[in-house]
């Protein structure tokens, strides 16, 4: 376990013992002469909330020690900055989420080209609005935004309600899983340049225009991806993932690329089959890049933060790892003609992993610089937007505002 997830899981026990006071509070608040709760059930849950503050007081103190051990051997410390973080999620407490101040500024370019970009949806209301809102807010002015929900029964509608006309189109009906919900999506899209953005994560701002600037001016290239940045539950951000350029290998062991960065042409998604594979759950992106691959697409990594990848206890990649195992496996056995083990393609990946270090150094650095940055807005101000569902005054894509 790295001090980082050592952290988190003392931050965690932290905010469960906090809510099981809160229940027990809920449950019963007197006390006995002994200022202990008069419910019994009250008192077992204390010794439970006694034995966790125990642990979390662990947890930070040994923190504090290896800090200090750290300080005490540089040699540690330098092998510390230069592993690989490639699948580490969570890299810092969260920080205000930052992006240079040239990234607002970006212009598309004209004519601009029309980007399609389609959201599955299901049961995620609580995340959808900043999803929709980091798209909308984006300004640009050729945009198809298809959202493909599969009947969900929270706040989800009313969101959807509410941004309806920055929309292209969007559903709520009943649907075969993720895959398929992207494919019914881009059955309502004709634009040159395609996405999928999942209902819980982020485009960065002035993503779109660079986007469409970068393909303009790369007549040759069919795919573009790029860096991400992780953020939690709050928006708050945890990590970066800067990636070295770009490797036909690697992918075919790994797959490293951020699906919330992934671009491509048509004419590419046309030759690679035209669909996602709807019977996979968890590796349809994977899926999607070997057969851009195999088609002969060519792909870059662009020097340049897209997305936003958010870090939360319900996304399926962190809960049905087991499954996901399985069907990487299956895309190996395709590629490869044998099954290659994880351990195995982690360890023949490493070379690629060992040059995302530099990289990943190189923007720590920059990051202690002062240079124009400013925040990212992740929820409307434009009262518009937070009107009721049935206000008369809905925003356009057009209207939407640049966020400060």
């Amino acid at each position: 376990m790295n001090s980082h997830q050592q952290r988190y899981i003392a931050e965690e026990l932290g905010a469960y013992r906090e809510r099981l006071e809160a229940a027990r509070n809920d449950l019963d608040p007197s006390l006995d002469e002994e200022g202990q709760p008069a419910h019994p059930i009250g008192r077992r849950m204390v010794e439970v909330e006694g034995r966790m503050l125990e642990i979390e007081h662990y947890l930070v103190d040994d923190l504090k020690a290896v800090k200090r051990r750290e300080r005490l051997h540089p040699i540690r410390r330098i092998k510390e900055l230069t592993r690989p973080r490639l699948g580490i999620l969570r890299h810092h407490p969260p920080v205000p989420l930052l992006v240079p101040t040239r990234y607002v500024t970006t212009e598309a370019p004209s004519p601009a080209p029309t980007i399609s970009i389609v959201t599955p949806s299901f049961e995620q209301g609580h995340y959808l609005e900043r999803t929709l809102y980091s798209v909308v807010n984006q300004n640009y002015p050729a945009l198809e935004y298809v959202v493909q929900d599969g009947e969900s029964t929270d706040d989800t509608i009313d969101v959807l309600r509410r941004y309806e006309s920055s929309l292209s189109h969007w559903a709520s009906e009943s649907d075969e899983g993720q895959g398929d919900a992207i494919n019914r999506g881009f059955a309502h899209t004709s634009g040159e340049i395609m996405a999928y953005l999942n209902s819980d994560d982020l485009l960065l701002p002035g993503s779109l225009a660079y986007v469409a600037r970068y393909f303009a001016s790369h007549p040759d290239v069919d795919v573009i991806y790029g860096n991400r940045m992780m953020i939690d539950e709050n928006d708050g951000h945890i990590g970066s993932q800067v990636l070295p350029r770009h490797d036909d290998h690697e992918l075919t062991l790994l797959d490293f690329v951020p699906q919330e960065t992934l671009f491509w042409r048509r004419s590419a998604w046309d030759a690679a089959g035209g669909k996602i594979d709807a019977g996979l759950r968890f590796a349809i992106d994977w899926d999607l890049l070997l057969r851009l691959r195999e088609s002969g697409a060519k792909m870059v990594r662009v020097p340049r933060f897209l997305g936003a990848f958010r870090v939360h206890d319900e996304q399926k990649t962190a809960t049905w790892w087991d499954h996901c195992l399985v069907e990487c496996d299956q895309l190996r056995r395709r590629v490869h003609g044998r099954a290659i083990s994880h351990d195995e393609a982690v360890a023949r990946a490493m070379p690629y992993m060992r040059r995302q270090v530099p990289h990943h150094l190189w923007y720590r650095l920059k990051m202690r610089l002062p240079l124009p940055r400013q925040p990212v807005r992740t929820l409307p101000l434009e009262p518009w937007f937070r009107a009721s569902p049935d206000g008369e005054r809905r925003v356009t894509a057009g209207q939407a505002s640049t966020g400060s």
